[in-house]
């Protein structure tokens, strides 16, 4: 079987924990070339035995087809533009840059040079998550009224945390948790957000980003929704959680927005007297899942299930969320 050969920027972090080990490496059509983190680069490259880059630059010395990116958001775009200008193939972690005007760059970068950009939503591979798109949009709930997407984890105070620091991470768990939610809700309810109103606050954390991300969202469809992150509340206390509530049947995920392919889903029926049907799970990774689709859409000459276009939407949310909570205004798409 043909292979992508990987080259890994950023790779400490989620790339060690999860895209490594569960995404490159066990991906039948994807193979691990070399590494570069400016703190941790030499221990990864020795765990996982390749070579270890001593520069950005450096890195695209090796022989390689695509690289992923899991630096800190303001390393994106200068990182994808040297991608692009190598030749090389980016999937990059959301969100993709600071603003709409770091990324758009990028985009063009990349069509310039021929390349595929994808961004890092890996939630979109969970079969819970596409078997809720598929009801929905198949119409078996009837006519949707509201959906909601809740992500959160505890982040307290920590010395030299990126995330944590708004020039480096752009925000808290707006730019951090809120892509995935937003983008989740768009693939289910197969239609594009058509307004945002967002109020951001420090209601436990007084660090320099916001701790508490609330958007309320219209969509081109007439449907409502609200998405909720977090860095404030315990673990233990959040039930990472995907609604949808329809005229004829409703939707509820507990523990399926995350990094494990785990939760339950249960379909509730309209005039059911036997309770909820309960949709099976079948084993897989998610993020074995995102580097399996991205290797093959290279091979295949496809775009990814996640697309650069897609990041560059997201990001333009993330935007008018940040400008509709400074300015207590709703934000509106045409």
């Amino acid at each position: 079987m043909a292979r992508i050969r990987w080259g890994v920027m950023g790779a400490g972090g989620i790339a060690r924990r999860r895209t490594i080990p569960e995404g490159i490496l066990p991906a039948a059509n994807a193979e691990l070339v070399a590494v570069y983190s400016p703190h941790s680069g030499q221990e990864v490259a020795a765990q996982f035995g390749v070579p270890a880059a001593r520069t950005e630059a450096a890195l695209f010395d090796y022989d390689f087809d695509a690289v992923y990116i899991a630096s800190p958001v303001n390393c994106h775009r200068r990182q994808v533009e040297l991608a692009a200008a190598s030749g090389r193939h980016v999937l990059c972690e959301k969100p993709l840059g600071l603003s709409a005007a770091d990324v758009e760059p990028m985009l063009a970068a990349c069509e310039q040079a021929g390349v595929t950009l994808g961004v890092g939503t890996m939630m979109r591979h969970h079969p819970h998550h596409r078997r809720a798109a598929e009801l929905v949009q198949r119409g078996d709930l009837g006519g949707i009224s509201y959906v909601r997407a809740q992500l959160s984890y505890s982040y307290p105070p920590q010395a030299g945390a990126w995330r944590q620091d708004p020039a480096q991470g752009g925000g808290g768990p707006l730019p951090d948790l809120a892509p995935h939610c937003l983008d989740l809700l768009e693939m289910i309810v197969g239609s594009p957000i058509s307004s945002v109103t967002c109020r951001l606050a420090n209601r436990v954390h007084q660090y320099a980003v916001e701790d508490t991300a609330i958007i309320l969202l219209e969509f081109a469809s007439g449907v409502i929704g609200t998405v909720d992150c977090l860095f404030c509340t315990p673990d233990e206390c959040v039930r990472n959680r995907l609604e949808v509530y329809g005229s004829q049947g409703s939707l509820l995920a507990d523990g399926t927005l995350g990094q494990l392919q785990a939760g339950t889903l249960e379909w509730l029926q309209a005039g059911s007297t036997s309770g909820p049907t309960i949709q099976p799970l079948p084993p897989g990774n998610l993020y074995r899942a995102q580097i399996d689709d991205f290797s093959q859409a290279i091979l295949d000459r496809r775009a990814p299930v996640s697309t650069g276009a897609q990041g560059l939407w997201i990001q333009r949310l993330l935007d008018a969320c940040q400008q509709s909570s400074a300015e207590r205004t709703t934000q509106y798409f045409s």
